[in-house]
């Protein structure tokens, strides 16, 4: 397909290149960073700041072979339960470490599997979060919901805690895509927790599904997106499989021979994003869709969208605190992220009260590079002027990487009002290009003009 070439010639079906939901990768984190910062980062919140907070809880009672996250498997309770039992610690010693006032305006529970949590355990932690910081007016409470790991009482706990939004995992409804990636998961089972949160109130419902699984086929997949369809979620995160099974031994269940090819990658994705648009709903960014009452799709109309370690998001926050094994937080001056291990993230908060482990300072050039990349990201645009505004002593760089924009892409970009513009047919290049910014802006700044 014609339509394809420009893709084809800039590498989109051979290229590896960071999803870039954070500036810089989380790969680039620094060892020990943290410890020297973090203590310093968290006492320079201001005041009466609204912050929000993720909790990450790296425990499933089984583990899906296509799933890359930083989780554990567990055949009983007894380490969930240490695991709260130190988070509490970390809780108490980082909320001891802010200023007073700090106000929650988002609070997010991921994993792993948060709803493998028995209810006490998960009073305990809400209890915990809840003491140590006030909830914003405009509070926010998410949590990753695992049908096959959700109990109908847990769900009341947590919607009567004033869980708002709730992320179901899906993946693919198909049984062969569920049998070889290790993960069985009924309609049934899925549309009764969908139908609970529904009727108690639940204000906004996300779905995630992944395309490019083994055995996916665009039949299979229709039937998939017509489940989901009927479902009328309020936002949807449609993600590429990544098999890296060097990175995540359990990948090795998932056999190379029975992936798609990147281009039918491609295709089942387009099939994804043809059918929720027909569905009524926005496409956001790269791999979201939202229904136009729906904030995320509002945010992106107002040019407020964002992205974050979660993917899109609407979260205007500066702060964004990580409690748990592997957690990231951000703040103005960088990022933070506690031990990855359980045990080693244990250690740590037993010893000190401190998770810390890698972290990241950002330069000034960063924080520039940050800015160009979430603009491409969120709103397919290189605004040169706007940088130049917000940037001014790095006006020549920004300059320079227009030029070189438009010179490596000229058949990606047109010439706005704004600056440069992504025609819509080359957005799917988007993480390439910002590979491009990423490494354009190093060398010209490492190889510095003579004059």
């Amino acid at each position: 397909m014609k339509s394809l070439d420009p893709l084809r010639r800039h590498g989109l079906f051979d290229a590896r290149v960071p999803r870039y939901t954070s500036y810089p990768p989380a790969n680039h984190f620094q060892n020990d960073f943290g410890q020297r910062h973090q203590t310093d980062w968290l006492r320079a919140v201001p005041q009466d700041k609204d912050v929000s907070v993720y909790v990450h809880i790296p425990f499933c009672k089984r583990l899906c072979w296509f799933c890359a996250c930083r989780t554990q498997g567990t055949k009983t309770l007894r380490p969930v339960e240490a695991y709260v039992a130190v988070l509490l610690k970390e809780i108490e010693t980082v909320r001891r470490t802010l200023p007073p006032g700090i106000r929650m305006a988002r609070l997010h529970l991921g994993g792993g599997t948060p709803t493998i949590l028995p209810c006490g355990t998960m009073a305990a932690l809400l209890n915990a979060l809840f003491a140590a910081f006030e909830r914003s007016a405009d509070f926010e409470f998410s949590v990753e919901i695992d049908p096959t790991e959700a109990s109908d009482e847990l769900l009341h706990l947590l919607i009567d805690a004033g869980m708002n939004r709730a992320s179901v995992g899906v993946q693919d409804f198909a049984p062969p895509v569920q049998k070889a990636i290790g993960r069985r998961q009924s309609l049934s089972q899925t549309r009764h927790v969908i139908d609970l949160m529904r009727g108690q109130g639940v204000a906004s419902l996300n779905l995630d599904l992944l395309y490019g699984l083994p055995h996916q086929t665009f039949q299979s997949f229709e039937q998939t997106l017509r489940h989901v369809a009927r479902m009328r979620p309020d936002r949807l995160a449609i993600y590429g499989y990544a098999h890296v099974p060097w990175m995540s031994k359990r990948q090795i269940m998932i056999k190379t021979a029975d992936l798609p090819d990147n281009e039918t990658r491609f295709a089942l994705a387009q099939q994804a994003r043809e059918a929720f648009v027909a569905e009524g709903y926005d496409s956001i960014g790269i791999d979201h869709f939202a229904l136009p009452s729906d904030s995320l799709s509002r945010a992106a109309t107002a040019g407020r969208l964002r992205r974050n370690f979660q993917g899109y998001t609407d979260d205007q926050g500066e702060v964004l605190i990580g409690l748990g094994a592997s957690a990231i937080s951000r703040f103005p001056g960088g990022y933070i992220q506690n031990a990855t291990a359980t045990s080693a993230y244990q250690d740590r908060v037993t010893s000190g009260g401190l998770a810390a482990h890698k972290g990241y300072g950002m330069t000034a050039q960063d924080l520039l590079i940050a800015r160009i990349i979430e603009d491409l990201m969120c709103r397919f645009v290189y605004d040169e002027p706007s940088l130049r505004d917000r940037f001014p002593e790095q006006a020549a760089l920004i300059h320079q990487t227009g030029i070189s924009l438009m010179t490596r892409f000229a058949d990606v970009f047109y010439i706005s009002g704004t600056g440069l513009t992504m025609r819509a047919e080359t957005r799917p290049l988007v993480r390439i290009i910002a590979s491009h910014v990423d490494t354009f802006a190093s060398e010209a700044t490492a190889h510095s003009a003579a004059v």
